[in-house]
């Protein structure tokens, strides 16, 4: 039976090159060997690569991920299914994340040669991959420090070659002197992987570490992933890069990319262009405007318009002398040192020499192109701006060979101090969790992406630059209306908007407000930096008018009760491109800085604090995978897959720190850990559920199941603990009574429910689908009628925050079509309010020179912690429960 998917180009979202998107279909709907064709609206095909990223449990295709060239696809575009034999291997290609993928690889790089109906070509040889992508080639090594050599398309030569560099900063005091020290690290490649190879495109994964030149140290591990496509002048790096160091010594004063280029021609013929707040900053080396000679205006406005100048004795004598006898510009920088300022300078290739400054601006584009008589490359750093301090240093462009360096972390600021802000915690008085001192960043990463395009002749237009700007910050990307979604169920339960009643439109306005007010207070604040952009912060001082940004736990959110999921959802329920923008940027961090990917707690990560690594706080429920698994089957995002990788058996990470070690005798414990069934088990669940689904292990099953189990088996079934004893080998649960350490909600408030409405999609358990609903129910039951529906079995302990468990118990008013319930929800939902948010509404104030505003619009009692699970369990609450709403809040 032949399935189709319509999408649609997400607004304000650019053209250009490749794209990748994702597919959802129903369960039992696509089979694993079926074909996919990609059709424009007037039907005509587009050729697309495909590979399968998640699957249904009989093995039916879930989710696939599709790349095309954007360039010739329409604003709607249909995905179908067809047999296999339906299609050749030229136009489509299927692959499974770990099936059939590797044989086409294995099939490819046995071939050299071919023509422009074959898919791309990979001859591996003894020391590097040679990729022939029609008229893109490129060597790529599997050793040493080179990167690539030889980035050539059919118009140029454009980069001779590659590498990673890296710079520490070690400093001492000797004699009452401060001294710093800069030591150069070079990348060295310890394995070169084939990731994916198609018709289309192929994806290679190198990996290795920085290593100083001389005491061959080895420090600051990285990931790179270069995507080429097939006749696309250009190179798609992702970059990933971890700290090892230690923090009390390595300061990081630099980490990039360099590209190399030979330069052909004359100085004046050499061009830079950098992408400023408006249009470019350009020049030539050599700028023929002298008073003595007096070269004709005509010839400096045709350089200043990038054309090639020809010129001779004859026809240009005054410009043939002045280039004897003006200063060449080899070196040029910009530096984005600030969210909110970036210097452009340059300077004489020589060291006694100064930089003097060109230009002072705002937001720089992220984007620098360089150019000679031959052509040249552009080069596109996502995010810029947001991630300060990041720099362009172009060197040497009056040499015959000149570099580009891509500096993530920019040599021209002061060096990243990795060291907590205290030598103490403070865990009564600023929330830190624990008085132990835990901030440590070893094993943290950071990500970033590059594109580097090949520039055929001159330096390219302005409007050329505007477009490759667009393409770097906002690239394409395809999605599927919320319905569509919505009536598959993809990501479990949520509800789509409508506004047909005062009840509605007062929760819609409610939902778009705490929007809104987000979006607009990371502008307002300056949430950005490299290893902030992403995060939001946790809770508000009104008295001061800002966040909390230097007390403790109150500082930094990290993923505490899921800002991610409410972003996500509300993404799904809107299609909105700037909810998606900020969605996806917390991906980056969240997956990334707050969660630990070498060392003792890989898999896990860091409670919410001052600095994101801070809290004594380690905890498998930042690192959940179901964080980002949105992202990742909309976009196929090959980083999340090594994510993934990392926290699937993050509980083993429990063995070396107890959870609640402060709360009980180890000598006293059958089993060597524990976890609660929130938020460590569902955590866990959420883990296992996505390997499962990637991979189709069905050992990863097993261990929900075996949970699971061990929770029927329970005196309360779900409703039990939420403490139990744990063993990381067997995935088994041990019941130890009904204490709840932290608080009862924890169980729900950190994405359990949306983790586990999806595992009633996946098990079919009608038992399981019961305990939900007996949770929800039991959560809104009044003390007494919860003692005695657990024969005192309780005792004290507390259904707290009851609006943070509305999506459980509107589950349970569902599965029992317990209308009383349903009401009981919307009332908590409506009323809490005015005691959580201190107001009945999302209200906002105008408060008059605060903030470094001249009229800052404050919510003054803003929690994020209260937003996002209002937020979140309003969304879910309006699928399941509907009829029960009432027409208005406020009567009449």
């Amino acid at each position: 039976m032949v399935k189709q998917m319509q999408l649609h180009r997400m607004e304000n979202r650019e053209k250009g090159g490749l794209t990748t998107f994702g597919s959802y279909w129903g369960k039992g709907e696509v089979s694993s060997e079926a074909k996919f064709i990609l059709m424009n609206e007037d039907n005509s095909n587009v050729p697309v690569q495909s590979r399968i990223t998640a699957y249904w449990p009989d093995g039916t295709v879930k989710w696939a991920a599709h790349t095309a060239n954007s360039d010739g696809m329409s604003e709607l575009i249909t995905v179908e299914t067809v047999l296999k034999d339906h299609r050749n291997k030229e136009t489509n290609s299927t692959l499974s994340e770990e099936g059939n993928k590797q044989e086409i690889i294995e099939r490819d790089t046995k071939q050299a040669g071919g023509n422009d109906n074959t898919d791309i070509l990979i001859t591996e040889e003894k020391d590097s991959l040679f990729v022939q992508a029609g008229t893109t080639s490129v060597r790529i090594w599997n050793k040493g420090t080179k990167l690539f050599e030889q980035f050539y398309t059919s118009e140029c030569k454009a980069v001779e070659k590659a590498e990673l560099v890296a710079l520490l900063e070690e400093r001492s005091i000797e004699d009452d002197v401060a001294i710093k020290r800069e030591v150069p690290y070079l990348g060295v490649i310890k394995e070169t992987k084939i990731e994916e190879c198609g018709p289309l495109r192929c994806v290679i994964k190198i990996t290795g570490i920085h290593q100083h030149a001389i005491t061959k140290r080895e420090v600051l591990p990285f990931i790179l992933r270069m995507t080429i496509g097939k006749n696309q002048s250009e190179i798609v790096f992702t970059h990933t890069f971890l700290y090892d160091g230690d923090e009390n010594k390595d300061f990081l004063k630099g980490i990039g990319v360099r590209f190399y280029r030979q330069m052909k021609g004359e100085s004046y013929n050499r061009h830079i262009k950098f992408g400023t707040d408006y249009g470019c900053f350009h020049e030539s080396l050599a700028m023929l405007l002298t008073w003595h000679p007096r070269v004709p205006i005509s010839i400096y406005e045709s350089q200043m318009k990038g054309e090639v100048l020809r010129l001779n004795e004859k026809d240009t004598p005054e410009a043939i002398q002045a280039k004897e006898h003006i200063p060449i510009w080899g070196e040029y920088v910009l530096c984005q040192d600030s969210a909110t300022h970036y210097v452009v300078k340059k300077k004489i290739s020589k060291e006694e020499c100064c930089y003097i400054e060109g230009l002072h601006g705002i937001k720089a584009k992220g984007t620098v192109a360089v150019s000679d008589e031959e052509g040249g490359f552009a080069i596109g750093l996502k995010d810029f701006w947001q991630k300060y301090p990041s720099t362009y240093q172009v060197k040497d462009l009056d040499n015959e060979e000149a570099s580009a360096t891509v500096w993530f972390w920019s040599p021209e600021v002061e060096a990243m101090d990795f060291r907590h802000y205290t030598t103490t915690g403070y865990s009564q008085t600023y929330y830190e969790g624990f008085d132990e001192m835990g901030a440590t960043p070893y094993g943290i990463a950071n990500t970033n992406e590059i594109r580097l395009t090949a520039i055929a002749t001159g330096i390219p237009s302005d409007e050329w630059m505007e477009r490759f700007f667009k393409q770097v910050q906002k690239p394409c990307v395809y999605i599927a209306s919320p319905e569509y979604y919505h009536e598959l169920g993809a990501f479990g339960i949520w509800s789509l908007r409508k506004r047909e009643n005062e009840a509605q439109v007062w929760l819609e306005d409610q939902l778009e407000k705490g929007l809104e007010f987000y979006l607009e207070e990371i502008k307002v604040r300056n949430w950005y930096g490299l290893f902030s952009y992403g995060d939001v912060m946790h809770t508000y001082d009104k008295i001061r008018h800002c966040w909390r940004y230097d007390m403790g736990g109150y500082a930094w959110q990290n993923t505490e009760l899921v800002p991610t999921l409410w972003l996500w959802y509300s993404f799904l329920r809107t299609g909105r491109e700037d909810i998606f923008t900020m969605a996806e940027a917390m991906v980056r961090h969240c997956s990334e800085v707050d969660v630990y990917h070498l060392g003792p707690y890989k898999g896990i990560g860091s409670r919410h604090n001052v600095r994101h690594w801070g809290c004594s706080c380690k905890e498998a429920r930042i690192a959940m995978a179901g964080h980002h698994r949105f992202y990742y089957y909309l976009t196929g995002d090959y980083r999340l897959g090594d994510i993934f990788n990392e926290v699937k058996d993050g509980d083993s990470a429990l063995l070396e720190l107890d959870p609640l070690r402060h709360f009980f005798h180890k000598e006293e414990m059958v089993y060597k850990t524990h976890a609660r069934t929130g938020p460590d088990w569902s955590t866990f669940t959420s883990n296992w559920m996505t390997e499962w689904e990637r991979t189709q292990n069905q050992a990863y099953k097993e261990k929900i199941l075996t949970g699971i189990q061990d929770l029927k088996n329970a005196p309360l079934r779900l409703i039990s603990g939420s403490d139990f004893e744990y063993d990381p080998e067997s995935s088994h649960l041990r019941y130890i009574g009904e204490q709840a350490t932290g608080g009862f909600h924890l169980i729900i408030c950190m994405g359990a429910p949306q983790v586990w409405f999806e595992l009633v999609q996946l098990l079919e358990d009608e038992e399981w689908n019961q305990m939900l609903a007996d949770f929800g129910r039991f959560y809104y039951m009044d003390h007494e009628e919860q003692m005695a529906f657990t024969n005192g079995l309780i005792k004290d302990r507390i259904s707290t925050f009851p609006y943070m468990a509305a999506a459980m118990a509107a589950y349970g008013a569902t599965y029992y079509q317990d209308k009383e319930l349903a009401k009981k929800v919307w009332k908590e939902l409506k009323e809490c309010l005015s005691t959580e948010a201190k107001n009945s509404v999302f209200a906002i104030n105008s408060v008059y020179h605060a903030g470094n505003q001249e009229i800052l619009q404050e919510m003054s009692s803003v929690s994020t912690n209260v937003m996002s699970q209002w937020c979140l369990n309003v969304i879910v609450a309006l699928d399941l429960i509907p009829e029960e709403l009432p027409e208005s809040f406020f009567g009449g």
